[in-house]
């Protein structure tokens, strides 16, 4: 089963059903004649063009003056590359790697790049056998591209660097010994067309998008196991209050959480209070606005993988080579930094349900337990999502508001989007814990509820308990917390829930 690279724009849909199913990657006709023809011009213009042209038959950054003469052109192409793998840090993660070159196998596809064919056909090579790349997490300032982890990603394209294959590394000699392959022989302008680019930024972006996408679903789920277990009413969600403050993500919150609580006897039954706190009767307002921060940042993300971020870029038709910044990250760095800040919400909010939950409040035990006192029950799983929730703030500092000057001056603004993404991930995983946290709780305050909930949550709460059985008393809640967010992370959603 082929995903065929073309002129198509992808979509989170369609890159989660790639990435799902483990679909390989082909070259449609129509991207093979676009390389091979952008190619074909640049080879010519180069025997009859003795001016320099950026990056072609220059050095590079404040280089950018010094000629290269044609015989050293291919040398120029690997030295650039080996000179800027200066990547440090944690390794990436391999399926944001395998990203990575999705992206940048599309991107270099569009005929605006000239690249070889054999190039971008090695990359496939990559992607379809599992040979991933080791790349950095620290080392791009989101400018020129991501330079330092995208050398990092073509190096094994000339013999060097360390792969994964199928999980397993080897240094690149031996992978390329065990497929029979040659190292790929870089023309002219190829070093900076896989180096420059916003493949390291937009990999991370779509990775938390997808994941995003998931944890502002089980926040509507959890949330609203939480409602039920506090007992909580069903009137801030009635869709007349909604239409009056008709943001998207709102309306969706509400028609959702409605939809989760059909034929609900819990939440139909007499209430004693008459209004229950921000974190329950606020949820579509704050699930909401999150939801709408998503729909802008997927925006963001679906303009930059379906764009052509190298420098510089080759027009056939126009008969021109024209350098300018398509690669500069500071989009990116806006919608990641905004990201981080809207998932963080989901925690923060998540959090304060937890507590009311513990508090020994509506006739639920203090701390979920029958034998306080003896038992410390769900005590100190609120203390833990507390303390990640505090991190988590310290992760949405924005990154896009510093800036560094490199490359002598020449490159003298940069986005850091690089940094916003990889604190973005963080994140990701940060409320995650959170809400495995939540669900824990919920479950097990909801099963001190007499009356039922939901046929949907009552079936979403027993496949829960086939991972973590209510706790009866203490017991080390690590492996409980562990399990939840297993639960969650394998949880299968349909794309129609997510998107």
């Amino acid at each position: 089963m082929y995903h065929y690279i073309n002129s198509d724009r992808l979509d989170l849909e369609a890159i989660h059903n790639i990435t799902s199913t483990n679909k390989k990657l082909k070259l449609a006709d129509e991207s093979i004649n676009k390389i091979k023809k952008c190619r074909a011009y640049l080879d010519e213009k180069m025997k009859t063009h003795s001016e320099p042209i950026y990056g072609i038959n220059t050095g590079f950054g404040s280089l950018y003056n010094i000629k290269i003469n044609g015989t050293n052109l291919q040398q120029l192409q690997e030295n650039l590359v080996m000179s800027h793998a200066c990547g440090t840090g944690e390794e990436v993660p391999q399926e944001i790697v395998k990203l990575m070159l999705l992206l940048k196998i599309k991107a270099i596809s569009f005929g605006h790049s000239g690249v070889q064919l054999s190039t971008v056909e090695r990359l496939i090579d990559f992607y379809n056998n599992d040979i991933l790349p080791v790349v950095y997490t620290q080392g791009s300032l989101g400018a020129s591209g991501d330079l330092a982890p995208l050398a990092h990603l073509a190096l094994p394209l000339i013999g060097l660097g360390e792969v994964y294959v199928k999980g397993e590394k080897f240094a690149t000699k031996k992978m390329l010994e065990q497929f029979s392959w040659k190292k790929i022989n870089l023309q002219s302008k190829e070093g900076l067309a896989l180096l420059n680019g916003t493949q390291f930024m937009s990999a991370y972006g779509i990775f938390t998008l997808l994941k995003a996408y998931k944890l502002s679903y089980l926040a509507d789920v959890i949330g609203t196991i939480s409602l039920e277990a506090f007992d909580g009413r069903i009137e801030p969600f009635n869709e007349l209050i909604h239409l009056i403050r008709p943001h998207n993500g709102q309306l969706k919150t509400a028609k959702r959480i409605t939809h989760f609580l059909t034929d609900s006897k819990l939440i139909t039954q007499p209430k004693t209070h008459v209004q229950d706190p921000y974190s329950f009767r606020c949820m579509p307002q704050v699930h909401g606005a999150t939801k709408d921060t998503l729909t802008f940042v997927t925006k963001t993300f679906l303009t930059e993988i379906n764009s052509v971020t190298d420098n510089p870029n080759i027009f056939v038709e126009e008969d021109a080579i024209i350098s300018g910044g398509n690669f500069h990250g500071q989009p990116l760095a806006l919608a990641l930094d905004y990201l981080a800040i809207a998932v963080a919400e989901l925690g923060s909010i998540s959090e304060r349900r937890i507590y009311q939950l513990i508090a020994g409040l509506r006739g639920l035990p203090a701390f979920l337990v029958t034998n306080p006192g003896l038992n410390s029950g769900f005590m100190i799983p609120q203390y833990t999502a507390a303390s990640i929730v505090s991190q988590t703030k310290q992760y949405c500092t924005p990154s896009t508001i510093d800036s560094i000057v490199s490359s002598n001056g020449q490159e003298d603004h940069v986005s850091m989007g690089a940094n916003a993404a990889t604190k973005a991930k963080k994140v990701i995983d940060n409320v995650t814990t959170v809400l495995a946290i939540e669900l824990l709780n919920a479950s097990q305050a909801l099963s001190y509820r007499k009356e039922k909930t939901s046929p949907f949550l009552e079936t979403f709460v027993k496949a829960f308990r086939e991972d973590v059985p209510l706790v009866n008393e203490d017991r080390v809640l690590h492996n409980d917390i562990k399990n939840a967010e297993n639960f969650i992370a394998y949880l299968n959603i349909e794309p129609s829930d997510l998107f």
